[in-house]
């Protein structure tokens, strides 16, 4: 009998052991949800109007995408410019933790980190393969999230508008003369370029492009192509349409993350975030190149008044030589810029080999 109740009271003992820690695990589980079961409601802000086609709408696309992916469980409401935060306020609103996420393109922070202007486009760059090329399977993103760092900010590609046009001019070009004194909406190294060929470069935002070219605040603007273009109004304000778009031969679009936010999410909706940039990218460079080819065909035939024009070749060569100018000089001063211009030179220089042979069919 002594031998069964020693053994009895062991077992007792155990099974007590089991049943509380069973009801510590259960307990605490039941206090704190885990990432992996956890719900996000996020904002995004963007730069763009409200309803902007392909801007607008594929920020809201990319939203919507994530939400059905996650089955619910990060749920994003998309702000357009103004109705939140001024649309060039979205940096500061991300950087600030306001909300978590923004969308523009990197070159208007160029105040705040000249380095990531490449992350955008550079004149006289690479198109809109190329730079995926770079950013994917190159170092463009690796550099683009380094350069963040310090902010607590994270990026991805969310969209490229492909080569731009060269803009709106109230006045024809005919020189480089012409360029002095030029007052024109202009953003990132473009502007740099104008503003050393003698022009004025100005940054504002889309919502206020066709009042100011309309009442000569500026004497030309570029904005991005024939169908946005269209849209806006600028037709009306300007009739001489210039190209190639020498300043955006493929510009890259951002979405930014609050690093913070960023680390909060389970590494699945992190994947289902990136997957849904990276599908994004692609259909809003698919709609720019759709939608434009369609609206310069609609210029031609229904805006008989506007004059297409191409840039002279002596404003190109001028442009060109001084793009370099700028890029060496920017490197000059800022090490984080020359360690990306480097990497970026190299990566492109052979990319325009490869497209010389492969697209010579052109």
């Amino acid at each position: 009998m002594r031998k069964n109740n020693k053994f009895t009271v062991v077992g007792l003992v155990l099974a007590m052991s089991l049943l509380v820690g069973c009801n510590e695990q259960t307990a605490g589980s039941s206090d704190e949800p885990t990432k992996a079961n956890k719900t996000y409601k996020w904002k995004m802000v963007t730069t763009w109007p409200a309803n902007f086609p392909i801007f607008q709408t594929g920020a809201e696309r990319f939203a919507k995408d994530v939400k059905i992916m996650s089955n619910g469980r990060l749920d994003i409401n998309v702000f357009a410019g103004g109705e939140l935060v001024p649309p060039l306020g979205v940096f500061d609103a991300v950087q600030q933790g306001q909300v978590e996420m923004g969308h523009g393109g990197a070159y208007y922070w160029s105040g705040k980190v000249p380095a990531v202007q490449f992350m955008s486009t550079v004149p006289f760059g690479m198109p809109a393969s190329g730079a995926d090329a770079w950013h994917y399977a190159g170092d463009g993103l690796k550099l683009w999230n380094e350069n963040y760092a310090s902010f607590k900010l994270k990026a991805f590609p969310l969209g490229n508008t492909g080569a731009q046009m060269g803009g709106w001019f109230n006045k024809k070009i005919e020189s480089t003369e012409d360029l002095k004194g030029l007052k024109m909406r202009i953003p990132g190294l473009g502007g740099k370029v104008l503003a050393k060929a003698g022009g004025n470069p100005i940054l504002m935002a889309a919502s206020e492009l066709y009042t100011a070219l309309e009442r000569n605040t500026i004497d030309a603007t570029e904005w991005v192509g024939p169908y946005h273009d269209l849209r806006l109004g600028l037709h009306r304000a300007a009739k001489y349409y210039y190209y190639p778009g020498w300043h955006e031969p493929g510009t890259s679009l951002e979405l930014l993350i609050n690093q913070v936010a960023w680390d909060s999410l389970s590494p699945d909706l992190q994947k289902i975030v990136e997957v849904a940039a990276a599908a994004n990218n692609v259909w809003m460079h698919a709609e720019f190149e759709a939608r434009n080819q369609e609206a310069l065909q609609e210029i031609k035939e229904k805006h008989t008044h506007i004059e297409i024009l191409k840039f002279p070749k002596e404003v190109l060569a001028e442009f060109k030589r001084l793009t370099e100018e700028t890029l060496l000089e920017e490197a000059e001063k800022d090490p984080a810029f020359k360690k990306v211009y480097e990497n970026y030179k190299a990566f492109s220089e052979k990319n325009a080999e490869l497209k010389a042979i492969t697209e010579s069919i052109h």
